[in-house]
């Protein structure tokens, strides 16, 4: 069978939710599938209305998931509706903003909103699913957090991926230490962060961090079969799940506590570095506008 018609397929019975500004969700009821599509505007980052839309969407899987005993979704796909770009990270415009007025607060308030995201895709949303990465374009800074913190990461090959943020001076604050080093320990976390590198998914998956490396544009085709696998030895699966989650376990209070390192770092940012921060809004800008 051909990989469209394979798609076409697995995908048939997929029923389309009530679609939020910058959150598509579509329901696939044969494969108990919960899709989560970004499309964050202006730019293809974690603006406030996105983080909060994702929110309430996590709230309503879980209660979905409560009314069902636990049968509604065995797992939750997070992915993008914008071509090439999975997301570019945190909303620098409005870091900026905060950092300019001492809004120590405001800060808080977005590392929480982020780092809850992080925190329920690492757990996978308190409830007997697995979270699901699909990375089909660059996932940079808070996008590699979110990617990241799956339980599986789904990567197309030729994308690109990393924590840039030593760039302007900072630290990824919502969870990236917590993850990678727990993954590819200390050493070679602390290297890859300080490093502010780009890698590509090849290497990613060398390096242990992706499972799946996918063909370009067979990304959706890799989870469907990804699933099938699971399906064949699912109890083998589930358990190997809860041996990761008591041997990787990484706490919510040790996420927050990063978080408020890092408002307290952002407030130390020179104006240096927040011209270079708008620097590279602009560059968000232009390759959203090129891309259109």
């Amino acid at each position: 069978m051909s990989n469209v018609a394979y798609i076409n397929e697995v995908t048939s019975e997929r029923q389309g939710y009530a679609n939020q500004s910058q959150l598509k969700t579509y329901y696939d009821a044969r494969n108990r599938i919960i899709w989560l599509l970004m499309k964050g505007a202006p730019r293809p980052a974690f603006t406030l209305k996105l983080l909060n839309e994702i929110t309430s969407q996590i709230n309503t899987v879980k209660q979905d998931m409560a009314e069902s005993d636990g049968e509604k979704y065995d797992f939750l796909v997070l992915g993008s509706d914008i071509e090439g770009v999975f997301n570019l990270g945190g909303d620098l415009d409005l870091f900026c903003q905060y950092i300019r007025n001492g809004d120590r607060d405001g800060l808080l308030r977005y590392a929480k909103l982020s780092i809850d995201l992080v925190y329920q895709n690492l757990i996978h949303f308190g409830e007997n699913m697995t979270s699901i990465s699909l990375i089909q374009g660059d996932a940079l800074g808070g996008g590699f957090e979110a990617a990241f913190s799956a339980n599986v990461v789904v990567a197309e090959r030729g994308t690109k991926c990393g924590l840039p943020e030593v760039l302007f001076n900072m630290f990824p604050g919502m969870g990236a230490f917590s993850m990678l080093s727990r993954k590819i320990g200390f050493a070679a976390a602390e290297k890859m962060i300080m490093g502010g590198g780009i890698y590509s998914a090849e290497k990613l998956y060398d390096m242990g961090l992706v499972d799946i490396l996918a063909e370009k544009g067979e990304g959706e085709v890799a989870i469907y079969r990804y699933i099938k696998s699971t399906q064949r030895s699912n109890n083998a699966y589930r358990s190997m799940q809860q041996v990761k989650d008591i041997c990787n376990e990484v706490s919510y209070e040790e996420l927050m506590d990063i978080g408020s390192v890092w408002a307290d770092s952002a407030l130390r940012l020179s104006e240096k570095d927040l011209r270079m921060v708008e620097r590279l809004v602009r560059r968000q800008n232009n390759r959203v506008q090129v891309s259109a």
